[in-house]
C-alpha cells in the first residue's frame, strides 16, 4: 500500500511500498491444497468407478449451483468463489458414488453447505429462511415456486444443510482460511496503477469468474490465480507491466511465470469451444509456450523500452542549454575549456559542432574545401591586457582563411 513521506525539501511525496511474500503459515496452509493434475485424476469419486470427465461435470454443476443461489441471494463474488473452494476440497476427501453401508450427498446438497458455510465465513450472512428457499428454487429450476415453513421441501434442504455443515467441517478439517484472489488481483491493478483501465479490470475478472467453475483453486495458490488473471487481461488488452529493479513484474509478485502460463493455458483447453465469438472471447490468443524465454513475454515492459506515456520534447531545452554554454565559452576566453573539461568543443546555435583553432581543426576544414596547406605549429598562447582579455584574437571563417 502507498504511503507518504517527507522529502528534504519540505514537501510530501507518495512512496510505492514493493507486495509482501504470503506469510509463511499461510503459504503452507494453502499448499496443503494444492494437488497435481494426475491427483486429481485420482479423487474418490474417480477410484470408486466414476469416469474422470463425468466428475468434473458434477464439479461444474456443483458450482453453477452455487453462482445462481448466490445472485438470488445478491452475495458478493468474493463469497461465492469461498464456496466453490469449499465444494472442490469437500470433493477430495469424499466419494459421491454409493457404497454398502455409505449414502453419499448429492452434489447440491454439497453446494448448498458449502454457500452456507462461506457466508459465515465471509461475513455475508443471511437468514437460514432465505436460503432454503433459494436453493429449492434452483434444484427445481422455478424462479417462482412458492416454498415457506408449510412445505415440505423447506424442512428437507433446512435440515440436510444443518446435519451437512458438520460433515464439511470435518471433511476439510476446520481450515476456512481461504483468501480469494479477487482482492489479491485488484491489489496488483493498484500497485501498476492500471486499476482505472476498465477492459483490463474487466478481463481479469471474467478470468477469475470463469476459473470458479474449474479445478483451478486445487491446482494453483490463490496469488497465481489472481497473477494468471492480471496476465490474461495484459495479454488481451495490450498492456505491459513494468519491471522494477531489473525484475519482471511477476518476480515482484512472488509468483513464478511458468505457472502463470500453465493456469492460462488450462483455462484455453476449457473454453477454446466455447460458442463465443473470436473476436470477444479472452482466450483466444492466450496459449503460450511454458518454456518460452521471459525476457520476450508480451506483457513485462523493460527497463530499456520506451515508457508507455511519451516523454515532453527536450529539444527547447537542449538549444537553450546549447546557447549558454556558447555564451559562457565566449565569457570564459578561447583557452579555458567549457564546463571545466578539457578539449570540449562549443555548439554553434545552428547545431553545428565548430571546433576550436587547433592543427586537426583546421586539417579537417581545409581538407573538406579541396584545398590543401601545411599545417602550422600550435601557436602559444595571445597575450593578455590587463583585465585579462585577449589583445589580438583570430576567428577562422568557413573557408578556411584565417581573419584577424
Amino acid at each position: 500500500m502507498p504511503s507518504t513521506a517527507v522529502n528534504s525539501a519540505g514537501h510530501r511525496t507518495t512512496v510505492r511500498e514493493p507486495p509482501r511474500p504470503p506469510p509463511p503459515a499461510v503459504a503452507e496452509a494453502e499448499q496443503q491444497w494444492i494437488f497435481s493434475e494426475e491427483e486429481l485424476l485420482q479423487t474418490p469419486s474417480v477410484v470408486d468407478g466414476m469416469p474422470a470427465d463425468e466428475e468434473k461435470t458434477i464439479r461444474r454443476k456443483g458450482v453453477n449451483f452455487i453462482l445462481q443461489v448466490g445472485m438470488m441471494l445478491k452475495l458478493p463474488q468474493t463469497t461465492l468463489s469461498t464456496a466453490a473452494v469449499f465444494f472442490n476440497r469437500y470433493l477430495m476427501r469424499r466419494s459421491l458414488v454409493a457404497q454398502a453401508g455409505y449414502k453419499p450427498l448429492h452434489h447440491y446438497q454439497i453446494a448448498a453447505t458449502s454457500l452456507f458455510l462461506a457466508t459465515k465465513v465471509e461475513e455475508n450472512c443471511r437468514k437460514m429462511k432465505e436460503l432454503v428457499v433459494a436453493c429449492v428454487r434452483v434444484a427445481l429450476k422455478d424462479p417462482n415456486k412458492l416454498v415457506d415453513e408449510q412445505t415440505k421441501d423447506f424442512w428437507k434442504w433446512r435440515d440436510t444443510i444443518l446435519y451437512s455443515e458438520d460433515v464439511l467441517l470435518e471433511t476439510v478439517c476446520f481450515d476456512l482460511s481461504v483468501e480469494p484472489p479477487y482482492k489479491t488481483m485488484y491489489d496488483m491493478l493498484k500497485y501498476y496503477g492500471v486499476e482505472h483501465n476498465k477492459r483490463l479490470r474487466n478481463a481479469a475478472w471474467a478470468f477469475l469468474s470463469d476459473s470458479c467453475l474449474t479445478q483451478l483453486c486445487l491446482l494453483f495458490t490463490s496469488r497465481t490465480i489472481a497473477a494468471a488473471s492480471l496476465y490474461c487481461g495484459a495479454r488481451m488488452t495490450e498492456v505491459e507491466l513494468p519491471d522494477e529493479d531489473g525484475k519482471p513484474w511477476w518476480e515482484i509478485q512472488h509468483v513464478q511465470l511458468r505457472d502463470i502460463r500453465r493456469a492460462c493455458n488450462l483455462m484455453v483447453e476449457i473454453y477454446e469451444n466455447s460458442p463465443v465469438k473470436e473476436g470477444e472471447s479472452i482466450y483466444v490468443g492466450l496459449r503460450t509456450s511454458e518454456d518460452e524465454d521471459p525476457r520476450e513475454d508480451k506483457t513485462r515492459l523493460r527497463s530499456e523500452q520506451t515508457p508507455m506515456s511519451p516523454a515532453p520534447s527536450s529539444v527547447g531545452m537542449e538549444r537553450s542549454a546549447s546557447d549558454q554554454s556558447l555564451k559562457r565559452r565566449r565569457e570564459e576566453g578561447p583557452d579555458k575549456p567549457m564546463n571545466g573539461a578539457p578539449g570540449t568543443n562549443p555548439i554553434s546555435r545552428n547545431g553545428d559542432s565548430k571546433a576550436q583553432d587547433g592543427p586537426d581543426a583546421k586539417r579537417q576544414r581545409l581538407d573538406q574545401n579541396g584545398t590543401s596547406a601545411p599545417v602550422p605549429p600550435p601557436s602559444p598562447a595571445p597575450p593578455q591586457n590587463g583585465n585579462g582579455a585577449p589583445k589580438h584574437e583570430e576567428d577562422v571563417s568557413e573557408e578556411g582563411e584565417v581573419e584577424e
